[in-house]
């Protein structure tokens, strides 16, 4: 697949007080993603959002006591009612049924189509608000509020929410753009090193599919992105939403170069379904899925064993996963089957045509058993 627009220059030297990246759309449509320090209690953050009586800010157990207070007291500058909703914590609440507490909240607040609601937790949270606010009313604002490392570099950018359904992951949802995306990395310093090391993984896609020379940054910097360094942290985010709005702004809904971001995740759903939602993080899904995708890419003649290996060295010091979990051959096929890029039953992967090269290609069905044999025996 061939991008039609230049990729921003990376450059490593940045504010990590303030920093802007900007996703540009059809039809004139624009929003920000606002990356740096003390974002949530500072009023300028807010103060071009759309005007309402009510907000709702969407979050879960474990998030909200943390932060659900400073975001609420700054808002309360600028509507007249916020109410908080803190749903259940965990990717196995991703569900339709979690979805309704949010409309059941709307409805009892007596909310209106300008009522905009704030999405403060990781993906799961994002996701499920993002896809509450497309469908109430038919649409009402929403805006991004990621507290997890993977939610800032990844799903809270680009407008896609969803729900899972036992069948699959995020197979239920829309295209639904926010307002704008709060990055504050200062919510970072709480996060457990678990989680930090799944947002790792979809920041270390990046590099594969787009930008080696920010895979060779990443190699250099490891330590200090696993020890939170402000500095590192606010190049490793910026530059991972400049390639995310780069691919979104020229493919919004997933038609061509945006299936690309998918890098690792054709296997790394597979495993997250075959196990059960929940029983790996879906980073630690993807990060053992880029080296089954690295390992089909050698397989099928583009890249060469070196590049394998050194993914695999890098995903391991991320602290990910890179040996896959044994469910069988045939549960592979099944929930890849189920894949959205699958067509007519075909399963299809993102693969490296050659370092920082990427697209999206079949594999005969034998060569991807062999792969799935050799990434379970690793």
């Amino acid at each position: 697949m061939t991008a039609h627009l230049p990729l921003p220059i990376f450059s490593p030297s940045l504010d990590p007080a303030l920093e802007r990246v900007d996703i540009e759309l059809p039809q004139g449509r624009a929003y920000p993603i606002w990356i740096g320090q003390d974002l949530w209690s500072n009023p300028d953050t807010w103060s071009s959002l759309p005007k309402a009586r009510l907000a709702l800010v969407v979050s879960n157990t474990v998030v909200a006591p943390l932060y659900a207070k400073k975001l609420i007291e700054t808002l309360g500058r600028q509507y007249e009612r916020v109410e908080l909703l803190a749903l259940p914590d965990g990717e196995h609440f991703k569900t339709w049924e979690t979805m309704n507490l949010i409309f059941d909240r709307l409805l009892e607040c007596g909310a209106d189509r300008k009522s905009v609601l704030f999405a403060l937790g990781g993906g799961v949270v994002g996701d499920i608000t993002g896809f509450a606010a497309a469908c109430f009313m038919r649409g009402v604002p929403f805006v991004q509020v990621p507290t997890t490392l993977l939610a800032q570099v990844d799903s809270s950018v680009g407008g896609k929410t969803a729900v899972n359904h036992p069948l699959g992951k995020n197979m239920v949802g829309a295209f639904y753009q926010p307002e704008q995306v709060v990055c504050d990395l200062g919510a970072l310093q709480t996060l457990p090193a678990r989680e930090l090391s799944a947002g790792l993984a979809e920041i270390i896609k990046y590099g594969p599919i787009a930008d080696m020379a920010f895979l060779a940054w990443l190699e250099d910097h490891l330590e200090l992105l696993r020890q939170k360094d402000p500095l590192a942290l606010a190049v490793a985010v910026k530059r991972s939403c400049e390639i995310k709005a780069w691919v979104v702004s020229q493919d919004e809904k997933e038609g061509g170069i945006r299936a690309i971001l998918n890098f690792g995740h054709t296997f790394g759903h597979a495993i997250e379904s075959g196990l059960g939602f929940g029983e790996w993080l879906h980073g630690e899904a993807v990060g053992c899925g880029m080296v089954m995708a690295c390992e089909l890419s050698c397989a099928l003649g583009l890249v060469d064993q070196a590049f394998v290996d050194r993914m695999r060295r890098l995903i391991a010091r991320a602290g990910l996963p890179t040996r896959a979990p044994d469910l069988g051959v045939q549960t592979y096929l099944a929930h890849m089957s189920h894949d959205k890029k699958a067509v007519g039953g075909e399963i299809q992967f993102v693969v490296i045509d050659a370092p920082g090269r990427a697209s999206v290609r079949r594999a005969a069905k034998e060569v991807v058993t062999q792969v799935i044999e050799h990434c379970v025996a690793l």
